[in-house]
């Protein structure tokens, strides 16, 4: 399998509130992201983190009687707790308040200057301190930023700019040659109209407030927070040292993964300010949708934000991450609703991949006291089930290059509804008697169509999986991909089954 270098970022998520659906969607998207590659064999890097600068969260901690600094640690470890919590595998957290992003952001800074590409002026403007960003007159109607609908105030103030206008040619050329760089093709769309509407040169730097990445050589000025957060994709990867290992390994072979909001910044200011560095563009720029609640848009004054860990408390953490992955087309808005919840936790879990390892490995258990029986003689039903379970590394493989993650995970359940309906078929059960070898056969298929849908649903399913791989005693350097087409030893005696997906059962049922 393929050896090339995969780094997968979330957004560093901006600490001024608790984490909610939102964030956690993210991440888990890249978290099986990542999982699947190391499966795949690839060095992975796998970035999270949080954006701590930023006139809201000086506010913020002004109100609270704080420090900005103690506000952001706070609040920082709030996100830290939803990845351990989540059982995401990240390989670092970045915060922007560490002196490894603050030299970096400064290096980023002095590269952008040394080009020419940074002067010295005037902002006067629509300024939204709740979203951070800068808005055109003809981005707001009364009083607020019509994409968002936060409050905008009159900014006027000195300020760096950076000639955005400068690269409004060269990143369409640079879309043109790279169709995929933005996905999905909507929101490449979108960014292509965004660009050829003109591009206005961008307010880089701050004087009103003092929260921030200092200029170098004016310290009267901070960073302006997006490019200050930006840079974390690269101080990560030991930015501004290019000869480290990790740049060397992983920059540009690097994934964004955005929220659809946050487009903007990251597939038109980004991709210009590492053109105006002289340093390579990323792999791609991936935006996912927003999800509501019962049909209704999530927010505060709803009151009806969802918090990710009374989620995993109430119907389970792989349940959870399953859902998220499964319900909606990554791309594309989603709604959560308890129904949608449990409609998939007993049909697509408990029903469908927790009845077929179940009813096939407690048959095993009784019938033949959980020792494997041989993979022969084949008929042709067993080597049709069985080929289709060889070819869905593959399929799987080419859907997730292209971040089709509910795509695989239909594909993954087009192969348990093929061994469900399989063991319908072939009756294993009627076989004790009359055909204990051909019984012995069916149940060696089986355990092994098990054993790879097992080793496909790691990435999503981390604990269910393992559970299962447990039972069937795979060892741990089998779990990699690499295995996929090997077989268990006939012989292997496999450990007591358990039940992995429980039904829902409503708690106000009588």
């Amino acid at each position: 399998m393929s050896q090339k270098p995969f780094y997968i970022t979330t957004p560093i998520y901006y600490v001024n509130d608790v984490p909610h659906i939102g964030h956690a969607y993210t991440t888990l998207a890249c978290d099986m992201a990542a999982r699947f590659a190391r499966l795949e064999g690839r060095p992975v890097l796998f970035v999270t983190g949080t954006d701590e600068h930023g006139l809201k969260n000086a506010k913020t901690a002004q109100e609270k009687g704080r420090t900005p600094q103690e506000h952001v640690d706070l609040l920082s470890e709030n996100f830290r707790h939803l990845c351990t919590i989540s059982h995401i595998s990240n390989d670092d957290f970045i915060r922007t308040t560490q002196p490894r992003h603050i030299k970096a952001a400064q290096a980023m800074w002095k590269a952008l200057s040394d080009s020419g590409h940074i002067y010295l002026g005037k902002y006067e403007g629509w300024y939204s301190t709740r979203d951070e960003a800068y808005y055109a007159e003809s981005e707001i109607a009364d009083g607020k930023a019509i994409s968002s609908g936060s409050p905008v105030e009159w900014v006027e103030e000195p300020s760096y700019f950076f000639k955005l206008s400068a690269f409004g040619d060269k990143l369409l050329s640079f879309y043109k040659a790279n169709p995929d760089f933005i996905q999905p093709k909507s929101r490449y769309n979108e960014v292509i109209k965004f660009v050829e509407s003109g591009l206005r040169d961008l307010s880089i730097s701050r004087t009103t407030f003092n929260w921030g990445v200092p200029v170098p050589g004016d310290e009267a000025h901070i960073m302006y927070v997006w490019l200050d957060a930006l840079t974390n994709y690269l101080t990560c990867v030991g930015y501004p040292d290019e000869n480290a290992t990790a740049y060397k390994t992983f920059w540009p072979e690097a994934l964004h993964v955005v929220g659809k909001d946050i487009l903007r910044f990251h597939a038109v200011y980004w991709p210009a300010f590492l053109m105006a560095a002289g340093l390579p563009l990323p792999q791609g720029i991936y935006a996912h949708g927003w999800w509501t609640k019962d049909g209704q848009k999530i927010s505060k004054s709803l009151g009806n934000a969802i918090d990710p860990l009374q989620l995993y408390e109430i119907y389970g953490l792989d349940q959870v991450r399953y859902f998220l992955m499964r319900e909606v087309t990554f791309g594309q808005d989603g709604d959560f609703s308890h129904t949608a919840m449990v409609s998939r936790m007993n049909g697509d879990l408990a029903n469908d991949y927790g009845n077929l390892v179940h009813r096939v490995l407690s048959f095993l258990d009784k019938q033949l006291g959980g020792v494997l029986p041989a993979l022969e003689p084949l008929t042709a039903d067993d080597i049709a089930l069985l080929n289709q379970a060889q070819i869905m590394l593959p399929h799987v493989v080419a859907l997730m290059k292209q971040m089709g993650l509910s795509k695989v995970l239909e594909e993954i359940w087009s192969l348990v509804g093929a061994a469900n309906r399989y063991i319908d078929a072939q009756k294993p059960w009627g076989l004790k008697v009359t055909d204990p070898a051909r019984m012995g056969t069916i149940l060696a298929v089986l355990v092994d169509v098990i054993r790879r849908i097992a080793l496909l649903t790691q990435p999503i399913m981390p604990d269910a999986s393992a559970q299962i791989l447990d039972m069937l005693n795979v060892e741990e350097h089998d779990r990699l991909f690499a295995a996929y087409n090997t077989h268990l030893s006939s012989g292997t005696q496999l450990r007591k089954p358990i039940c992995v997906f429980k039904k829902w059962e409503d708690p106000d049922a009588s």
